[in-house]
This record gives structure tokens, C-alpha cells and sequence, in this order.
């Protein structure tokens, strides 16, 4: 279906591919991973004409083809559902899908017939969309189901998915994977970018192995296992677990106290009552968009409290804005890292100075030292592994998974008292995986307090010490993770 010949790519000084040649069998799925910035996702986005190659071939059906633009793939019959949406969330869901591919004329928009033809092929990919709800007010899951809509569609017979669990619950990439083999069944080609390797193992025919810009080896998925995929993409032995001893909580250093947030909704934490001590990471499972996002901001100083206390070391801190509470001790590490993390134009020695940019040794008699930020930097880039290692880049020009290990890095320089973290691993190589986990169970020990958050309902079992569930703004139970299983926890976080 689709064969990538010694494709090379450089954006300036880097090599983002490397004389790449990949190959695609009809009808398959086929899985393509790698550590961050591999070039996994420049590779694909060459085949989507998102970005044109330096040199090399690209092939459809066994013909050469010219892919200068995404109009050009799309016309190929290729679409691709990018890591981060590409949705109008003031517009429906049938408005999305049509845009740039609108049915009738100019003056007169068929809005009906394309309606029509939406409910068919949901209805024959069992994908349970509703055309005239807005995309602001539906799931993550349903948004990713707009953008497969949005490619088949425009008539699509190989799709592209990056990252496509990145942001699913447990029950949602469960139904992700079954779409994906009705699309499969119907002679439908896929390719998916992952960093999973149990999700590798579950859903694909073909692995692609990329490693520093370059393919290291395709292996048909039968004939491997996580630990070998795992040797591959990181290039040695990975732990494939978390180690850690059992907790030694002391001194309560977080306590929530009936705290309410609304939205216009109405309420999104209902009344929530928790503690967090020195020496434990406590989890917070439960599906996304159920007041976990906005509890972590309200204690980050990011969002106002209704009603309701939140204390650290025993002092009120409600409504304290975020310069306040990392004054006293708190670090963030948050869920949206272009949003909340990181200065996107900005190069990586000024976002590693974010937040305490006002501080000796950073900055003295009101001026910043260079020096200073020089070494910072430097520092974060070496002990967190940054790639590329340049700090005149800018932040937007790293991949998701090193923009995450530069916030990390940045957060947790601050030897905080209290870490809130948000999906530490969301879009996160295996080996980076294993290293931020090494870093939360290094600060708990420390006596670091941990409150954790994450849709991975392995890692937070794995990471967490106590294990509080929460569903519709309210939490609902509070399990011990070492003995509860997924499918008692999954019944927590969906049932009423």
C-alpha cells in the first residue's frame, strides 16, 4: 500500500530521518515506534506531505508518487489523526468533518445530504457519533472519532494514527482497537505511531523500529514480545515494571477540604476531602473529564475554588496564586504541556528558567545572569537526557516526549515539597518512561509528597502508594493498588 524509500529529512543541524525505507502491506495495521525524537513522526508526516523529504522515494500501490502537501495525500487516498486534534470546538461535529471537503456549492452548503452520508459510514463502523453535537462538549474519545471520520470521509484507505491512545481511558482504547479491526476487515490500510508496546502487541500485524532518525529492524508482530521490542527501540534492557519499596508516609503535607469548582456547568469537584503526606505518592484513576484536570489546577493556584479548603503544611492556601505556592514548596507538572508548560517560541534555556526566573541564581540585583541560566539549562538537558541537546532550540521544535522531559527536569529542580503531576508519561518513550518513573519514587523518598494523576491505569496502580478513584467530580473509593484489579477499579471509575 504505502513503501517510504531512504527517506532523509534535517531541519537545520538535525537529522530527523536518516535514509529511512519502510514498507506498508495492504490491509494491515502496522505499528511504528521508537524512542522521542526518533523520527517517527517526521517519517509519517513526509507521507502525509505535511513536510516534504530532502530526498528518497515515496510509493502508493507500487507507483511513485509525489506528495508535496496534505491536498496531495488526501487525493492518494491517505489521511492521517494527528497526536494533538485538529477540531473547531465552537463548530458540530458533521461541521468539522466536512470542512474543506463540503458538499453542494458555494451559495448553497448540502449540510443535509452530508449529514446523511456521516450517520452511514458511523453506523457501518459502529462509531456511535452524533453530527449535530459540538465538539466542546464531547469525550476526548468522541473527538478522535470525529478526526477518523474526518479522513474516511474524504474517502481515506490508509489512515495514520499518532499517538492515538495518548489521551483514552482503559474502556476507550478498548473500543479504538475495535473500530481499528472493523476498519482492517473492511480492506482498510493503518498505521499507528505508539510508544505502548503492550498496545503494539495487541493491535498490530507489522512493527517498524526507529531509532536516532533510523529504522533499526521490522519485525512481524507474532514473532516478538515486549522485552525484545523494548531492547530495540532504546538499544539495551529495559525494566518493564516499577521497583519500589513499600511507603514511609509522615507529616501530612496536603489537605483537601470539601472543596467545590464550578465551570458553567455547574459542578466539576464536588466536595472532595483527601490528604497527601511526605514520603507517599497518591493516585487519582478515573476517565478523563471528570474533575481530576481542574482539582490539580486549583491546587497549582491555576484555578479558584467555590467553597472549600486546601492547606499545605497545615496553612490555608485556597486561591493562592502560583508564584505563592511554589514559593512555599509546590512544583507542577501539568497535563497540557503547550498550554500550561511551555513558552512554544521560546528557546529551551528560557524555559528552563519558567517560574523562577525572578531568583538568585538566576536573576540578581533584577538582572539575569546568563551564566546562570546557561548552567540550569545545561544541567536539565544532560540529567534528563534532552534531545536534541541544544538550548538555543526552540520548545515547539522538540518532540512531545522531550518537551515532557524538559518540564520535568525544570519541576524537579525545585526539590519540591508537594509535586502535582498530571500524565508524567503522556507521549513519553519507554526508556523515558522508566527514568521519570525512577525520578517520582527518588523524590517520595526523599520525603517529597506526590500527587499523581494519569490516564494510564497501569502506571498509576504501579506508582501509587494509595489509589483514590474518582468519577463525575466526586471521589468514589479509595482502593489499596497493590491488590485491587483493573477491573474492580475500571467499575469505580464508570458505574454509578
Amino acid at each position: 500500500m504505502l513503501e517510504l524509500r531512504n527517506i532523509t529529512k534535517t531541519f537545520g543541524s538535525v537529522v530527523a530521518n536518516n535514509d529511512v525505507s519502510i514498507k506498508v502491506e495492504k490491509g494491515t495495521i502496522h505499528a511504528i515506534v521508537g524512542e522521542n525524537g526518533a523520527g517517527k513522526s517526521t517519517i509519517m508526516r513526509i507521507a502525509y506531505g505535511f513536510y516534504n523529504a530532502d530526498s528518497g522515494e515515496i510509493f502508493v500501490d507500487g507507483k511513485p508518487v509525489s506528495i508535496k502537501t496534505p491536498h496531495d495525500a488526501i487525493a492518494l487516498g491517505i489521511g492521517m489523526v494527528h497526536q494533538h486534534f485538529m477540531l473547531v470546538e465552537n463548530m458540530t461535529v458533521a461541521e468539522n468533518i466536512i470542512l474543506g471537503a463540503e458538499t453542494g456549492s458555494a451559495v448553497d452548503l448540502d449540510l443535509d445530504k452530508a449529514i446523511s452520508d456521516l450517520k452511514a459510514l458511523s453506523d457501518k463502523l459502529q462509531l456511535k457519533i452524533k453530527p449535530a453535537a459540538y465538539i466542546e462538549d464531547i469525550s476526548v474519545g468522541q473527538q478522535q472519532r470525529v478526526e477518523l471520520m474526518k479522513a474516511l470521509y474524504r474517502k481515506a484507505e490508509l489512515l495514520i494514527l499518532d499517538e492515538p491512545t495518548a489521551v483514552l481511558a482503559p474502556q476507550e482504547v478498548e473500543d479504538l482497537f475495535a473500530i481499528l479491526r472493523r476498519m482492517k476487515e473492511q480492506g482498510k490500510t493503518i498505521i499507528i505511531i505508539t510508544h505502548k508496546l503492550d498496545e503494539v502487541l495487541a493491535i498490530s500485524d507489522e512493527v517498524t523500529v526507529m531509532r536516532d532518525g533510523k529504522s533499526v529492524g521490522n519485525v512481524k508482530t507474532s514473532e516478538t514480545n515486549a522485552k525484545d521490542l523494548a531492547r530495540m527501540i532504546v538499544g539495551r534492557d529495559v525494566l518493564l515494571r516499577v521497583e519500589k519499596t513499600d511507603a514511609k508516609p509522615a507529616d501530612v503535607v496536603l489537605e483537601i477540604k470539601n472543596l467545590v469548582l464550578n465551570s458553567k456547568h455547574g459542578a466539576v469537584v464536588d466536595d472532595i476531602s483527601f490528604s497527601v503526606r511526605s514520603g507517599e505518592i497518591v493516585g487519582i484513576a478515573g476517565i478523563e473529564g471528570n474533575g481530576q484536570t481542574e482539582l490539580i489546577e486549583a491546587i497549582a493556584g491555576l484555578a479558584k475554588a467555590k467553597s472549600g479548603r486546601i492547606e499545605f503544611e497545615g496553612r490555608n492556601v485556597t486561591n493562592k496564586s502560583p508564584r505563592q505556592l511554589k514559593e512555599l514548596g509546590v512544583a507542577h507538572i501539568p497535563e497540557d504541556r503547550h498550554k500550561r508548560g511551555l513558552l512554544l517560541n521560546s528557546d529551551l534555556a528560557e524555559n528552563s528558567i519558567l517560574g523562577v526566573h525572578y531568583r538568585p541564581p538566576v536573576a540578581v540585583a533584577g538582572f539575569m545572569s546568563s551564566s546562570a541560566i546557561g548552567k540550569r539549562v545545561n544541567e536539565i538537558i544532560k540529567d534528563y537526557d534532552v534531545r536534541p541537546p541544544n538550548a538555543e532550540l526552540s520548545a515547539k521544535s522538540l518532540s512531545g516526549g522531550n518537551q515532557q522531559k524538559l518540564i520535568i527536569g525544570r519541576e524537579f529542580e525545585l526539590d519540591p515539597k508537594l509535586l502535582l503531576v498530571s500524565q508524567p508519561t503522556r507521549g513519553v518513550d519507554i526508556g523515558a518512561i522508566e527514568f521519570i518513573h525512577r525520578k517520582l519514587i527518588e523524590l517520595r523518598d526523599r520525603g517529597g509528597a506526590v500527587l499523581l494523576v494519569s490516564a494510564e491505569l497501569e502506571e498509576v496502580t504501579a506508582l501509587a502508594d494509595r489509589l483514590l478513584v474518582i468519577r463525575e467530580g466526586k471521589i468514589v473509593g479509595e482502593v489499596d493498588p497493590k491488590v485491587a484489579t483493573a477491573e474492580e477499579i475500571g467499575v469505580l471509575m464508570t458505574c454509578s
